[in-house]
């Protein structure tokens, strides 16, 4: 039997009785104090430290994800932590786990959704907008026809454009970091009304998907980026809910007008093949 002790890599953060390193790093002289926490998350996540440039748009998505008022996510960490005031991670954790389809997970389904599409375009990709153009149509037409949304068109409030989807091209073209996913994007923007008959905005959750994917930013941790942002802005919602609380009133708005009625079963899901001829 080998007297040797396992192995265990990593390139992140490790401890010795002197110094604490990180991504190669002395933590206390190199980092902290040298390092905002935006361009540490993406060094953390690609583990290559970003250029000024990454880190303004990667930012910028932060920011644009970090809190849109009283959400889901936002009430229920309220709620929770009406609920159980010792438990501020428990609050923390519920308006986390409320990110999914509806809410913050759109920015993971359009990184994926353009990136999909751009892997599987066959020969070179566009180098105009006509060529973007012709490609998005494609794209629109088969969702369409599918009958699948397009992740990221389309905004419960802002109907006439979301005001961070310019802002967000804009400061990616500031800093030559417009890729292939913003400009598919983009293009999308232009073509799909001629598809769906009617125009629809872009949305910021989508466009920040893009700018992560034109990053280079893994697709498996899209959704973990807008959580990260949504981490701060939920803080923020409990730091207010402190001093002026509103959650009891939510609470007993709904405890306080709930209407009994008679009782409404599911009906029995279809057996697998039932109405099937012999």
């Amino acid at each position: 039997m080998s007297s040797e002790h396992p192995r265990y890599p990593t390139a992140l953060g490790a401890s010795s009785l002197e110094s604490i390193t990180l991504l190669g790093t002395d933590l206390a002289r190199d980092v902290m104090g040298t390092v905002g926490f935006g361009e540490l998350a993406f060094w953390l996540a690609t583990q290559r430290r970003p250029t000024a440039g990454e880190t303004r748009v990667f930012e910028a998505v932060l920011a644009a994800l970090a809190d849109h008022g009283f959400t889901p996510t936002a009430i229920v960490t309220r709620l929770t932590y009406l609920s159980a005031p010792d438990s501020i991670q428990g609050a923390l954790a519920a308006g986390l786990l409320g990110g999914g389809s509806r809410f913050l997970g759109v920015t993971e389904d359009c990184g994926r959704f353009l990136h999909d599409v751009l892997a599987r375009h066959d020969g070179p990709l566009p180098t105009d907008d006509a060529g973007w153009d012709a490609l998005a149509l494609e794209t629109v037409t088969a969702q369409r026809a599918a009958g699948r949304f397009v992740p990221g068109l389309g905004h419960h409030v802002h109907k006439q454009g979301d005001p961070r989807t310019p802002r967000l091209f804009e400061i990616a073209a500031e800093e030559g970091l417009t890729g292939p996913h913003l400009q598919l994007f983009a293009a999308i923007g232009r073509t799909h009304e001629q598809v769906l008959g009617k125009r629809l905005p872009l949305n910021g959750a989508g466009v920040c998907g893009a700018a992560l994917a034109d990053l280079g930013l893994p697709m498996e941790l899209l959704r973990g980026f807008a959580l990260l942002a949504r981490t701060a802005g939920l803080i923020g919602q409990l730091a207010e809910e402190l001093r002026h609380p509103v959650a009891n009133d939510v609470f007993l708005s709904v405890d306080l007008n709930n209407q009994p009625v008679p009782p409404d079963p599911f009906p029995p899901a279809p057996l697998p093949g039932a109405g099937a001829q012999g």
